[in-house]
């Protein structure tokens, strides 16, 4: 894109053509300045050097006049550019890392090595929301606090495993109220907790719908999601003389509980049976979870007179100097 921030500069052009008129009009009228009797010596005599160029002060100052007309008018390149504006959202994952997790029901991995993968998959797809981990068993701790450095995150999601066993339980309560309390002080456009278990809450201080409703106090969405197949699945059993051998459980989610914290809070509860289903929420969740982008065109305009001012003051100066010097006239 181009264009002249000072158009009406150009009107000076019009001052190119009185100088033209005035050197064509005088330059016919003028009379010889050395006056002889007789030409009949001089004729025949070719033209000197000085004659054939004595227009050139005028072309010069001609030219040099029109760049410095153009650099006045201020020509100016111009690159059109958007800028996005959009402001993220504040998510905690909350994750069940308890016994049961281990659960092989999610072939070819357990329930918590699946539901590691499809959270990492959804963190990579995110983009400008603070992202934080927190996971429970018997008792909930903060494994990543809120970030914008999604590497971070999902390397220490890697790292979470299944609790010891002197350690089991499952504390969704307690889960829950940690996870409230990383974004109670969030600035964030909205607050989102993804809350996903196996289980139905036997160990911790706070019971689930009390977190739920310090959620609601804060304006804290929930999503909740229960894992696992219905009826019996594989559990591993690893004996240190016979090794690994499987005995069927029984799963024992308490949908009630879960769906009672997410219509509290405005959220949704999901069932996942399988690693595929378990995607498909992730990927819902991720639908509705988004922010509007706010796109802002405007154009970034570079100034370009310098092209034309520096060659016009040169022209000027060469006129001049050649006017009083090798193309000097006497009056």
């Amino acid at each position: 894109m181009f264009r002249f921030a000072s158009p009406y500069a150009g009107l000076a052009f019009a001052l190119l053509l009185v100088i033209l008129v005035w050197h064509l009009v005088g330059a016919r009228r003028k009379r010889a300045s050395l006056r002889f009797s007789l030409i009949a010596p001089f004729r025949g005599m070719p033209p000197g050097l000085t004659v054939r160029l004595r227009h050139v002060p005028v072309i010069l100052r001609v030219a040099g006049l029109a760049l410095l007309i153009v650099a006045f008018a201020r020509p100016q390149t111009g690159r059109h550019e958007e800028e996005v504006l959009t402001e993220g959202i504040d998510i905690v994952l909350a994750v069940d890392i308890s016994g049961s997790m281990k659960t092989e029901d999610f072939k070819p991995k357990n329930r918590l090595e699946v539901a590691k993968d499809v959270v990492a998959q959804f963190v990579r797809g995110r983009r400008n929301d603070l992202m934080g981990l927190v996971v429970f068993a018997a008792n909930a701790y903060t494994r990543c606090p809120l970030t914008l450095d999604y590497g971070v995150l999902i390397d220490l999601l890697s790292q979470v495993d299944i609790t010891p066993r002197e350690e089991d339980g499952t504390a969704i309560g307690m889960g829950l109220a940690t996870a409230v309390s990383r974004l109670k002080d969030a600035r964030g456009k909205s607050k989102v907790i993804i809350l996903l278990t196996d289980g139905r809450n036997n160990r911790g201080q706070i019971d689930p719908l009390s977190g739920a409703r310090l959620a609601q106090a804060l304006g804290i969405k929930v999503h909740t999601i229960g894992v696992g197949t219905e009826g019996e699945a594989p559990y591993p059993i690893d004996d240190p003389i016979l090794g690994r051998r499987y005995i069927n459980v029984q799963a024992d989610i308490d949908e009630e509980t879960l769906q009672q914290i997410a219509a509290a809070t405005g959220g949704q509860y999901f069932r996942a049976t399988d690693s595929q289903a378990l995607k498909q929420i992730f990927s819902t969740i991720d639908r509705m979870e988004r922010t509007d982008l706010k796109v802002r065109g405007y154009t970034r305009h570079t100034e370009q007179f310098a092209w034309f001012l520096y060659p016009g003051a040169l022209l000027i100066l060469l006129e001049l100097a050649l006017a009083r010097t090798l193309l000097r006239t006497i009056p």
